[in-house]
């Protein structure tokens, strides 16, 4: 049976060309990058080499890059940093919707006696500006706003809020694990201090992240111990992932603008051909400012477990949410904060494409959605007399 992905805001498939360029580094060149003698020390070249690529995506500095293991480790990376390097200040500042990185990190910084703001957004995801400027004070210490969300796509205005915040010498972290590749970002244009992004998310393997810190930012290490990056994350560099990240970044920004318009044509296909043949279904976000690989669609009267279980009998990969809480059986807390109904959040799907999916793989999901989603219907426990007629 075939698999048709469409799950890649959980994690993507390791590009063939990133896999080749990383596999002597498993194998053949296997020093460590730290070491005196040539064998390990003429890595460090090809991690510098790897540096450049991943600043060359975000029209960044070299040296304005850390590689760290993943997105996760970015993000508690940038809001530690701020609340060590500003110690005085005890206000953190983010959103109700930011990814489990953020938001778990706050919550731990919250227990320690630090005040977290967490803005709300509205029904679109959007967040209102007039919000934020309420909530600043003297005592905020980091404001961490997510570049686009991982479960609906919305993408939030960080030009806007890195001014507003650039004005008040206030630090500005943003998660871009999701847009990181996915559509054009350029930090010498983008008032952000600090940037997360992830390997897994753009072709390249798990266990390899980067953080963008701009240069003359405030920076306090998170991990404590050797020299490696200038002494700004400490552990032995993971050479073979650092080179794929290299080279995935360097894919991405070859190819963006034309996966930019062929994911946002499939997934407007996929979206309105679901609409007009599903009866009583929503698209959950902003759809007019959104990824172009992402859309999360609320079928009512119906459990996404049970969808996503019958998707899988033909091979379908899709998602309930994020992939870092779907051991959770509550309600996603981004479709509770966007304000879903009842009867749509259990029943929400994200599908998120890639460059390695077709219009073959779209038109399939296409044929089956409309007879799964009626069978769970006539099952639903909401009862017959609460379906459309059509599924009675």
């Amino acid at each position: 049976m075939q698999t048709i992905y469409l799950d890649n805001n959980a994690t993507t498939k390791i590009a063939p060309e990133v896999l080749e360029e990383m596999m002597p580094y498993l194998t053949d060149y296997y020093g460590n990058p730290s070491s005196m003698h040539t064998f390990g020390g003429q890595l460090h070249k090809k991690i510098e080499e790897a540096r450049e690529k991943v600043a060359a995506l975000l029209n960044a500095k070299p040296e304005e890059i850390i590689f760290t293991s993943c997105g996760t480790e970015s993000d508690n990376t940038a809001i530690m940093s701020a609340v060590e390097s500003y110690p005085d200040k005890k206000h953190i500042i983010t959103t109700r919707v930011e990814h489990p990185a953020v938001l778990n990190f706050c919550k731990h910084l919250s227990r320690k006696g630090y005040r977290v703001t967490y803005l709300p957004v509205n029904k679109f995801g959007q967040l209102r500006i007039e919000d934020l400027l309420k909530e600043i004070d003297e005592d905020t210490a980091i404001v961490s706003i997510m570049y686009a969300n991982n479960e609906i796509g919305t993408i939030f205005p960080i030009q806007e809020i890195g001014e507003i915040l650039k004005q008040r010498n206030i630090l500005f972290h943003t998660d871009a694990v999701q847009a990181v590749g996915k559509i054009p970002i350029d930090t010498n244009k983008l008032p952000v201090d600090m940037l997360s992004l992830s390997g897994h998310k753009l072709h390249a393997p798990k266990g390899i992240g980067a953080l963008y810190v701009r240069k003359g930012t405030r920076f306090y290490p998170y991990l404590i111990g050797g020299h490696q990056e200038n002494g700004r994350r400490a552990g032995t560099e993971n050479t073979a992932s650092i080179v794929a990240l290299g080279k995935a970044c360097e894919l991405a920004a070859k190819n963006i603008d034309d996966e930019v318009k062929y994911l946002s044509r499939l997934r407007d296909k996929l979206e309105s051909s679901l609409l007009k043949l599903c009866p009583d279904t929503r698209i959950n976000g902003d759809v007019n400012n959104r990824l172009p690989n992402t859309t999360n669609i609320s079928f009512e009267y119906v459990e996404g477990e049970a969808i996503l279980l019958r998707l899988n009998e033909y091979g379908v990969c899709a998602s309930s949410g994020s992939a870092c809480t779907s051991g959770s059986l509550e309600p996603s807390h981004v479709l509770r904060a966007i304000g879903v109904p009842f009867t749509a959040i259990h029943g929400s799907i994200r599908f998120s494409l890639s460059r390695y999916n077709t219009e073959d793989e779209i038109d399939k999901v296409i044929e089956i959605m409309p007879s799964i989603i009626k069978n769970l219907r006539m099952l639903s426990p909401f009862g017959r007399d609460k379906l459309p007629k059509e599924c009675r």
